[in-house]
């Protein structure tokens, strides 16, 4: 007889019979697998078992199960009414969802690294999934450089962010510029009863070039508006007055440090520091006064002016 379509890979099978060594148990392993019980007819001293959950017997796979267990003197056998003759592959995308049993799909099925981020829904990963060891077990750092990354949270949008660290530290911090350091070139003479602009014509530090050493003027750079530290002493050369004084003027207003006659004081040093706030194209500069008839002389040794930008 010739056939339409593939050759049947088993022609003219038989049925097997399977005789069993009894003993008293009610569970017993079949030779030949099985999809349930209803494959086999099972005789047990020559009497016709019933098949099903709750009469005689079941069975499943190569598993036999009686309801009642027999005896050692019994005489049990099965026919295979139906097995499995060969295994069959499904056809590709034939498995939908409801061939599946709920919760048959282990984490033993599942390939190494088979899920990635487009098996993952958006937000579906929360705390209770995190193992606190992905943050604390990571190395520690201790510098970092301008281009490495920094996540931050943005709780305005209620989302992760990254930035470099040359983004994340713009706008913090800063530096006490513009500085400027100026001294006496030389000791300068300081005529009597002559209120004398102080002659700092020596530049120590000049981080903007603010500073001019003709006019011994200091002038806010643009940008550069803020608050200001001001600090100027002046050391005298072997003299003394009645009165002695120095007169630190800035665009903020104008400070008076001043010291009167004391007899032991003829090299003392006179001076302070002051906090302004200055404006663009503001000015900061020293004139002195000495009471004396006579010039006095103030020495470059110990005769500073110190200017420097604070960080707010």
């Amino acid at each position: 007889m010739s056939y339409i379509g593939n050759t049947p890979a088993e022609n003219y099978a038989s049925f097997l019979t399977e005789t069993f060594s009894v003993s008293a148990t009610a569970n017993y392993t079949l030779t030949h697998a099985v999809s349930n019980e209803n494959d086999i007819r099972l005789v047990i001293n020559s009497v016709v078992q019933q098949p099903g959950s709750g009469k005689a017997y079941t069975a499943s796979g190569t598993t036999l199960t009686l309801t009642s267990a027999t005896s050692s003197g019994d005489v049990m056998y099965a026919v295979y009414l139906g097995r499995a003759l060969q295994t069959v592959t499904p056809p590709n995308a034939s498995v939908g969802t409801s061939q599946l049993i709920d919760g048959n799909v282990t984490l033993a099925k599942l390939g190494a690294d088979s899920v990635n981020a487009t098996k993952i829904a958006d937000g579906s990963i929360e705390n209770e999934h995190l193992n606190v060891l992905a943050v604390t077990g990571q190395t520690a750092e201790t510098s970092i450089a301008d281009g490495d990354t920094i996540l931050i949270h943005d709780a305005s949008a209620s989302a992760l962010r990254k930035m470099t660290k040359a983004n994340f530290v713009s706008g913090i911090g800063g530096s006490n510029t513009p500085a400027v350091f100026a001294k006496l070139s030389s000791s300068q003479t300081i005529p009597g009863t002559t209120t004398t602009t102080v002659a700092f014509a020596q530049e120590l530090v000049d981080t903007n070039n603010a500073f001019n050493t003709s006019t011994y003027t200091f002038t806010v750079p643009s940008g550069e508006a803020g608050l200001y530290s001001v600090s100027v002493f002046l050391r005298k050369s072997n003299w003394n007055a009645a009165r002695w004084y120095i007169d630190l003027l800035t665009s903020g207003g104008n400070f008076v440090f001043e010291q009167g006659t004391d007899a032991s004081g003829n090299y003392n040093t006179a001076g302070g520091t002051i906090i302004t706030n200055l404006s663009v194209g503001n000015t900061v500069y020293v004139r002195t006064y000495q009471g004396n008839g006579s010039g006095e002389v103030i020495t470059n040794d110990g005769s500073y002016l110190a200017i420097h930008k604070l960080i707010q």
